[in-house]
């Protein structure tokens, strides 16, 4: 009989912490995507708040190629002019970030 009992513990703490769970993970905001555009040697916005999951897109728009590097975080390698780079942003925290072609450009990612 305590072995049941036990053993019913158990299964309703499970069912229970899957349900919490399931509720949790159903009023999480969905992920989306934002766009950094780079233009005239800059990134606009120059600084962005994202949720943990959404996508940001680095769009080039200027005739030369870029980057968009956070050292350690995230690194697009070069974006040719007319091209896009995506990342889902997995790592809390603020990120500094430049192009490391043209160092004097500088933004900003803070991933919630």
């Amino acid at each position: 009989m305590a072995l049941r009992i036990r053993s019913l513990a158990v299964v309703l703490a499970c069912a229970t912490g899957w349900y919490a769970g399931a509720a949790l993970s159903a009023d999480a905001p969905k992920p989306v995507t934002h766009t950094v555009i780079i233009e005239g040697t800059r990134f606009e916005p120059a600084v962005m708040t994202v949720n943990r999951g959404d996508t940001v897109v680095w769009l080039n728009k200027d005739p030369f190629p870029h980057t968009a590097t956070a050292k350690g975080v995230f690194d697009s390698h070069t974006i040719a002019a007319g091209k896009s780079w995506k990342y889902r942003a997995r790592t809390t925290g603020t990120h500094s970030y430049i192009c490391t072609l043209h160092p004097n450009m500088t933004g900003t990612l803070v991933v919630r």
